[in-house]
C-alpha cells in the first residue's frame, strides 16, 4: 500500500529545510539561462563529496538542467526573500528573464552565480535520477563560495510564495 501526499505530508508537515535557488546555462556562450527556487537538497556523500539537489519537472529550469553538464546551488541567507520570490514566483515560461533583476557572473561552464549568495557549489552532473514528480541531479563539486557560515533561509520563511511554474 502506498500513502498519498496528504498522507504523507502528516511526516513531512513541520519540517523546515534550507531553500535554495538552483541555476543552470545551455551551452558555453549560456544565452539560454535560468534558475528556480528549490527545497529539496542534501549533502549524499563525504567520500566522493556529493550534493544531490531535486528539481520539478514542471519547472523551466528543469528543462535546461537534464541536458546540463553543471549545475549552481546557492544557499540563500535569511535576509534574501526578495531574491527567492523572484526565482521562486517568476518563470522564463511566461518570458520573465531573473538575471536582469539581480547580480551575478558567469562560473564554470557558463551557469550563473548569484553575487549575493552566502554559499554557492557549482557541481558537474553525475547522475540524473528519476523521483516522481522531479528529478534528482547528484553533483560532484567543481567550486564553492563560502562568504557566510550562518544558517539560510528556510521553507517556512517562504512557503507562501505562489510557484511561478503551473500547478
Amino acid at each position: 500500500m502506498h500513502l498519498d501526499g496528504t498522507q504523507f505530508s502528516e511526516f513531512t508537515d513541520g519540517l523546515d529545510f534550507p531553500m535554495y535557488v538552483v541555476t543552470v546555462a545551455r551551452g558555453v556562450e549560456a544565452a539560454d539561462r535560468s534558475g528556480c527556487l528549490v527545497g529539496f537538497g542534501s549533502q549524499v556523500s563525504l567520500d566522493p563529496p556529493l550534493f544531490l539537489v531535486c528539481l520539478s519537472k514542471k519547472n523551466h529550469t528543469h528543462s535546461l538542467a537534464v541536458e546540463a553538464e553543471v549545475l549552481a546551488v546557492h544557499l540563500l541567507a535569511e535576509d534574501e526573500r526578495e531574491l527567492a520570490e523572484l526565482f521562486g514566483g517568476e518563470t522564463r515560461d511566461e518570458g520573465v528573464d531573473k538575471f536582469e533583476r539581480c547580480a551575478w557572473r558567469s562560473g564554470p561552464g557558463g551557469v550563473p552565480v548569484l553575487d549575493e549568495c552566502p554559499r554557492v557549489l557549482v557541481g558537474r552532473v553525475g547522475q540524473r535520477l528519476e523521483l516522481g514528480d522531479h528529478t534528482g541531479f547528484v553533483l560532484e563539486p567543481l567550486s564553492l563560495v563560502v562568504r557566510d557560515g550562518q544558517p539560510g533561509l528556510t521553507f517556512h520563511d517562504v512557503e507562501d510564495i505562489d510557484p511561478g511554474h503551473p500547478g
